[in-house]
């Protein structure tokens, strides 16, 4: 351990799914359900679903070195934020041994550890305490965090009342200046805007080089990983599929994509619609084989629909949208000057994009049919990565939703 400030030791996180067997919540969720029975005893029993255990973390083990900045990837629900949360002592491990040396501050969600009725002065104060700072070490570091957080006119007001963009704004500006020897940050950071995504990843740098202290980063983006990160874990299904350089392992990470990791089967997906369902359905949307999601590279995306009775003029859309809602691109069928006429059957809808323009990163997918003008069929579809092609030399420059293709020509005046 003298090597290392953080050391896990097989690792195993277990959760039991279901009503049946011993419930691994907290003192807090074992005394809220206590109340909900007290208050329902009088009901009839509903019959015990039977209980399944899932296993979040199998068996993880790793260890991280003074000052080094490891970056955490995989895919959505390979353990990852469970790890983070074992780490910062939020949940226990079922078996395994953690060991870690210093003060570690943790950045896991918008507002961890705030109290909604403080000011922003009083939650930094209290966060400051937490991770054992005294007064006079806040009160030295206080004008620096505000400054940081750009909230000066706010500072004063209860955080219930902030965005959620000023809520990670204040929380990584507490959690990054407080002088912890390891800073944990999960993908929160997607919740800031660009520039300050840009000003944190500065700050988690001049907190590794320049202080010496230890980052553990969870992130989707991968050029956020390389130009942060001197290490990366891959987790995969709750078991470590690799650790090492971050390329390799960003490599590693990247051929795991499967053919169901292409396929989005949206009968399974709530749907809406304000016609009757029974006219048409959405039943899948999938990546072409031969593609990959990756920038500067084709794009060919298959959308399968059910038609119970004919529907004519019918117009089918994807769109793209960044993980706080913004729209940054959508493939339109009608745009293409293509009229959809379908007869009862089942028919598969191509839209292909000879260049795409999405800057890499974690986007939501959402698809729907229309026909004159009413939605047929519509759900959110999904979530899939825009990860950096072979002909992307500029992954790691500038913020954006798209990088378009244009000619550039200078002429002397």
């Amino acid at each position: 351990m003298s090597d290392y400030v953080i050391s896990v030791e097989h690792v195993t996180k277990r959760y039991r799914v279901g009503q049946g067997g011993a419930s691994t919540e907290g003192l807090r969720h074992r005394l809220e359900a206590g109340v909900r029975n007290l208050f329902s005893a009088k009901k009839a029993a509903a019959p015990k679903l039977p209980s399944s255990e899932f296993l979040a973390l199998n068996d993880v083990s790793f260890q991280v070195k003074p000052g080094e900045v490891l970056g955490i990837i995989g895919r959505n629900g390979a353990g990852k934020s469970t790890l983070l949360k074992i780490l910062s002592r939020i949940t226990p491990p079922t078996t395994g041994q953690i060991r870690v040396r210093g003060k570690i501050a943790s950045l896991l969600e918008v507002g961890t550890g705030f109290h909604p009725d403080l000011t922003g002065r009083e939650n930094i104060f209290l966060n400051g305490a937490i991770l054992g700072m005294t007064r006079v070490e806040i009160v030295r570091k206080l004008d620096e965090i505000v400054a940081f957080a750009e909230i000066e006119k706010f500072i004063d007001t209860p955080v219930k009342r902030y965005s959620s963009g000023m809520y990670v704004r204040l929380a990584f500006a507490v959690a990054a200046h407080l002088e912890p020897e390891i800073l944990i940050v999960d993908e929160v950071l997607a919740v800031g805007d660009a520039q300050f995504q840009k000003k944190c990843i500065g700050k988690m740098n001049e907190v590794a080089q320049r202080q010496g202290r230890t980052v553990l980063f969870v992130s989707h983006q991968m050029a956020a990983v390389r130009k942060l990160c001197s290490t990366a874990l891959l987790l995969s299904a709750g078991t470590t599929s690799g650790i090492g350089g971050v390329e390799e392992t960003i490599q590693a990470y990247l051929g795991h994509m499967t053919a169901s990791d292409r396929i989005i089967d949206l009968t399974k997906i709530a749907h809406s619609g304000y016609m009757n369902l029974n006219t048409a359905r959405l039943e899948r949307i999938a990546i072409d084989d031969a593609c990959s999601l990756a920038y500067a590279e084709p794009l060919v995306f298959h959308v399968d629909v059910k038609c119970d009775t004919a529907v004519d003029g019918a117009v089918i859309g994807i769109g793209f949208d960044t993980s706080d809602g913004y729209r940054v691109m959508t493939l339109d069928s009608d745009v293409s000057h293509k009229e959809l006429n379908f007869a009862k059957g089942k028919y598969r809808v191509t839209f292909t994009v000879p260049r795409n323009s999405l800057n890499p990163g974690l986007y939501n997918i959402s698809c729907a049919m229309f026909s004159g003008g009413a939605l047929i069929d519509g759900c959110q579809a999904g979530t899939w990565e825009v990860i950096t092609g072979e002909n992307d030399n500029v992954s790691n420059r500038g913020f954006g939703g798209c990088r378009v293709l244009f000619d550039t020509e200078v002429r002397a005046l």
